[in-house]
């Protein structure tokens, strides 16, 4: 992680603010908006939706961006920058408010809406790993196989299907209310898994192993950790680790949740390390 730069409390910033969290907690929203405000010239926008929000951040201009809101508004807008090839280009802050927020602080925003304010008006930009996944899409946090269902989302609620398409999962859910189950309900636990799994090119473990689950972590320098807990059979079987910089995971159909969201199911999927490519404004040292 390195350290690039600070900020003046002169900056022009565009402040987004998620409707998610203006409605979840519009005090903690309001605080930020008038620290923010009070400590530099900012414009606000209110986007209703994704397409308002895209476009906010598309039209920002010279303005510094910050994104009010959950972790699901961080991995968009990062997403959104990625897709635009516009990541690169601007340092990003966060103010984390809503129910989930445990991915920015594990990438070091503070998730107090006037601390992490302050740290947008006075913190430090610093160059931090993520991985990208040979469909455009970006993983901050980390990713796991099999996806462990959020407890706090309704009927897996932060899934997506093939091509990240939300409504898909609603509209899976309202058949599963129409049409009586044959067989185990798609969310149950899954079994163990047969997958090969490959590092720069090394297999790390391969169809003839079943594995309970495989992990995949942004590390440091450019380098991706990769962790696989094979199925144990009598003792406990250690957990199989190795790191580089592309990771391919390839077998039977699987899914995968990646930050806040449930992809697939795939046979294949390669994640590649970005290094450097997030630039995010955290607290200076």
């Amino acid at each position: 992680m390195a350290e690039v730069a600070t900020f003046a409390m002169s900056d022009q910033l565009l402040v987004v603010i998620d409707p998610i969290a203006r409605r979840t907690d519009g005090e903690s929203v309001r605080i930020a908006k008038d620290v923010l405000s009070a400590g530099a010239v900012a414009k606000v926008c209110l986007p209703e939706g994704p397409d308002e929000f895209a476009r906010a951040l598309a039209r920002r201009g010279s303005r510094r961006p910050v994104v009010v809101g959950d972790d699901g508004a961080l991995t968009r807008a990062v997403a959104l920058l990625h897709r635009q090839r516009q990541l690169a280009e601007c340092a990003l802050s966060v103010v984390p408010v809503g129910g989930a927020l445990a991915l920015a602080g594990s990438l070091g925003v503070p998730t107090g809406a006037v601390a992490a304010a302050r740290a947008v008006l006075d913190g430090v930009e610093r160059r931090l790993d993520l991985l990208v996944d040979d469909s455009d899409g970006v993983v901050l946090g980390g990713l796991r196989i099999p996806p462990i269902r959020d407890p706090a989302a309704p009927d897996g609620a932060t899934a997506v299907g093939p091509g990240g398409r939300p409504w898909l999962r609603t509209c899976q859910s309202l058949v599963r209310t129409l049409v009586p189950p044959r067989g185990p309900s798609p969310d149950a636990s899954p079994g163990p898994s047969r997958l090969r799994v490959e590092v720069d090119g090394a297999t790390l473990v391969d169809l003839d192993q079943p594995v309970e689950a495989v992990s995949v972590t942004p590390g440091i320098a450019g380098l991706a950790e990769v962790e696989v807990r094979p199925v144990s059979v009598g003792a406990e079987a250690s957990p199989l680790r190795a790191e580089g910089r592309t990771v391919t995971v390839s077998g039977a159909h699987f899914r995968y949740r990646a930050d806040t969201a449930v992809s697939g199911p795939v046979r294949r999927r390669t994640w590649t390390v970005g290094e450097g490519a997030l630039r995010l404004v955290l607290p200076g040292r």
